[in-house]
């Protein structure tokens, strides 16, 4: 009896092989396996599933943000502050309706910024301050700002991984976002993302600064209480006015006092309330305190908020809190007109045609950057007239 001959798999030539080839120049097609993936029998109550592609994002209108927002959706929140950001002329369309469409909605929170030193716990007292307003039954939105590579541009937006406890509050919203570089270490959307929040029902804004400097005064243009933070041991007081920021202060605590620390913050507010005395107030009929606290155990942290409250209670008493508010929208207002001209000077086509070769005739020395600037500033204004 002849044994039946075995079937051999179908083979198929490949789409190039070479002038003189064999058998090793071929690919075989062979019947999947039944069952399982490792061929044994399929298990019972087992069904293949099909795996569907995700579901692109449903795009919205701005009444659907407006909405979301007056609705406390946190989703369409995180969604819109998103869109603020974004530099997409379409966007910055579609933000600046929904901005105007939630303007009657907004004002009605209390905005306090708060910077200090790198290393000071700023972020630790933030999440220590919000629980604590979260207990006194208000809603916090925490916007915290990083700093952005001046390389390569990017941020870790770590600060809401140092914030665990506050960031699994419903009552807290934390979106950290980088600060592209803008002055003042705060990000150039900030003020629109404030009155995103204010919108969406949260009754504390908390501004988290990159850190102290000269130019981190810009933070003062958006917010009613300005916080500084400072650590024992981090210069004298005399040091601490050269940074300039102190002027700005509605208050200074001194974090970090407990255990041994405490002496030492201690006599760090002694000296900082010294050179309190060489300045004058930041706020009109308030007095600037400098205060010890401990974010690691929420020592002085009720008094800073009292002192806050009082700080409200007297500014708006003597109409300051009004004319601040005025007085930023107004900053607010010229802010984004420089920032918009800036970004037509440089979208000029006759700037960008003379930009590098008058970049490089300054740089070799050839041309003298006022004549330079004035030949761009020539080119510009000459297209637009």
């Amino acid at each position: 009896m002849t044994k039946p001959e075995k079937k051999l798999p179908k083979k198929h030539k490949p789409e190039w092989t070479p002038e003189q080839h064999g058998e090793e120049f071929a690919s075989s097609v062979l019947k999947g396996v039944e069952g399982g993936h490792d061929g044994l029998p399929e298990a019972p109550g087992w069904k293949t599933v099909s795996v569907k592609s995700p579901r692109k994002r449903q795009f919205l209108q701005a009444d659907d943000y407006v909405r979301g927002i007056l609705n406390r959706d946190r989703t369409v929140l995180g969604r819109a502050i998103t869109l603020v950001e974004s530099n997409a002329p379409a966007h910055i369309q579609q933000a600046q309706e929904v901005l105007r469409k939630l303007l009657p909605q907004c004002g009605n929170s209390v905005r306090i910024g708060i910077t200090g030193v790198p290393g000071g716990g700023k972020s630790t007292l933030i999440e220590v301050l919000g629980l604590y307003l979260i207990e006194r039954g208000c809603r916090v939105a925490v916007l915290a700002i990083d700093p952005s590579s001046s390389i390569s541009g990017g941020s870790i937006l770590g600060d809401k991984t140092r914030m665990e406890k506050l960031a699994r509050c419903p009552e807290s919203f934390i979106r950290p976002s980088p600060s592209g570089g803008a002055l003042g270490g705060v990000a150039r959307k900030t003020r629109e993302t404030m009155l995103i929040c204010e919108a969406a029902g949260y009754d504390v804004i908390l501004v988290e600064t990159v850190g102290v400097g000269q130019s981190e005064i810009t933070v003062r243009s958006m917010v009613d209480f300005f916080l500084l933070l400072q650590i024992a041991g981090g210069g004298d007081e005399l040091q601490g006015i050269k940074k300039g920021v102190i002027e700005l202060a509605d208050a200074i605590a001194i974090n970090k006092a407990d255990g041994d620390n405490r002496p030492r913050a201690e006599a760090a507010r002694q000296d900082f309330e010294m050179a309190l005395h060489y300045l004058a107030p930041a706020t009109e009929g308030w007095k600037t305190p400098a205060v010890t606290c401990s974010a690691l155990t929420g020592e002085g942290i009720p008094e800073i908020w009292s002192l806050i409250e009082k700080f409200l209670q007297i500014t708006d008493g003597n109409g300051v809190f009004q004319r601040r508010r005025q007085a930023q929208a107004r900053d607010w207002m010229l802010s984004m007109v420089k920032e918009r001209l800036e970004d037509l000077f440089f979208r000029h086509p006759g700037v960008q045609r003379l930009l590098e070769e008058t970049e490089a005739a300054v740089m070799e020395g050839s041309l003298p950057a006022t004549a330079a600037a004035q030949r761009l500033l020539d080119a510009f204004e000459n297209r637009r007239t």
